[in-house]
């Protein structure tokens, strides 16, 4: 009869729990990528509303070719994205025609904007180029909180009252 190499699994030991500390720290740490998960699958539709928003006001219209040049990826991408966010109540379609933001999608494009002008603002604020703050915010926009974002506000307006 063969012996196997393979230990037998170790049945009667249990790991100690770890100390409240460290559960602590797991848990936010958590807490931070989930936050950071929920914020990736809505910077998508945000960037995609706050463009057309954009295309909207400088052009008139929308359109999927004009999408697809300035987000650098395919008019089937444009596409496939325009259809989710129509499926979400963000825009309205027709065949062959332009798109067009439904009231939801508007306040969403609004809010974006806000968000992005702030953290330009406050990036001004520090300094940063008008060209970098403008590169840098759109990517900070999507990933900042709420008390960060009032954070942010308190500094503009102190910097801005002390000119």
């Amino acid at each position: 009869m063969r012996r196997s190499n393979r230990r037998a699994p170790n049945r009667g030991t249990r790991k100690a729990a770890p100390p409240p500390q460290v559960l602590a720290r797991v848990r936010r740490q958590k807490d931070g990528y989930l936050a950071a998960r929920r914020q990736h699958a809505s910077e998508i539709a945000e960037d995609y509303v706050e463009l057309i928003d954009e295309l909207i006001r400088e052009q008139g219209e929308a359109r999927s070719v004009d999408m697809a040049e300035r987000l650098g990826v395919s008019h089937v991408t444009v596409a496939k994205t325009v259809q989710r966010l129509r499926r979400d109540g963000l825009v309205q379609t027709q065949p062959y025609r332009a798109i067009f933001l439904t009231p939801q999608g508007q306040k969403l494009a609004a809010d974006c904007r806000s968000r992005h002008d702030l953290v330009v603002a406050f990036l001004r604020a520090l300094g940063v180029r008008e060209e970098t703050a403008q590169r840098d915010a759109e990517g900070i926009e999507h990933h900042v909180s709420d008390e960060t974002l009032r954070a942010m506000r308190d500094v503009v307006s102190r910097t801005r009252r002390d000119r």
